[in-house]
């Protein structure tokens, strides 16, 4: 069942506020899971799609993907609405926590906490990228792409800006060939 569903802007700003409030250490595996599963508003290659522009783009990919997906869906002001659903909540609860590091940073259960927080959310986001890729599909030269973009950048320490250069338009490339005996039926 594939079927998508047009949010409203209410419901864009309350998914994405929903989002925000529950991403502690990362949105995105809360994102996908309210707008695929929970929403369904895109299907996972779509959802799959915009994060991966939101991705290369300058800006938090989170916060690029609700600008694109509130576009989509209702242009500008649907843009702002999803925007603003996304960092309402994580701003103020910021300032708060702010605020309570100032007085208590010092204290070394603090830094322990910290740390156990900042575990927690590699894990999502581990998490998050194998639960996407599995459910793609993806052909085995954009597996092998995918695996070479996360070494380059892991081990050999490559910049993003220098992985999406040189591997981009091998991908774009890779997806063009792929596609191009389907057109011809």
């Amino acid at each position: 069942m594939n079927e998508t569903v047009v949010p409203t802007r209410g419901e864009l700003f309350l998914g994405y506020a929903k989002a925000g409030l529950f991403g502690f250490g990362g949105v995105a595996a809360w994102a996908r899971r309210i707008i695929v599963e929970e929403r369904r508003w895109l299907t996972e290659r779509e959802y799959a799609e915009v994060l991966g522009l939101g991705q290369v783009l300058p800006g938090p990919n989170v916060g690029n993907a609700a600008v694109m997906i509130g576009r989509r869906f209702h242009g500008l002001p649907g843009s702002l609405c999803a925007t603003a659903g996304l960092y309402i909540g994580p701003l103020c609860i910021l300032l708060l926590l702010a605020a309570f590091y100032d007085a208590y940073g010092q204290v070394p259960r603090i830094g322990a906490l910290m740390q156990g927080i900042a575990a927690a959310a590699a894990g999502m986001v581990i998490g998050t990228a194998i639960k996407m890729g599995s459910r793609l599909k993806a052909p085995p030269e954009m597996v092998a792409l995918g695996l070479l973009a996360a070494a380059a950048a892991f081990w050999w320490r490559v910049p993003l800006p220098l992985i999406v250069l040189g591997l981009g338009p091998v991908g774009i490339f890779c997806a063009w060939r792929r596609q191009r005996p389907e057109a011809a039926h």
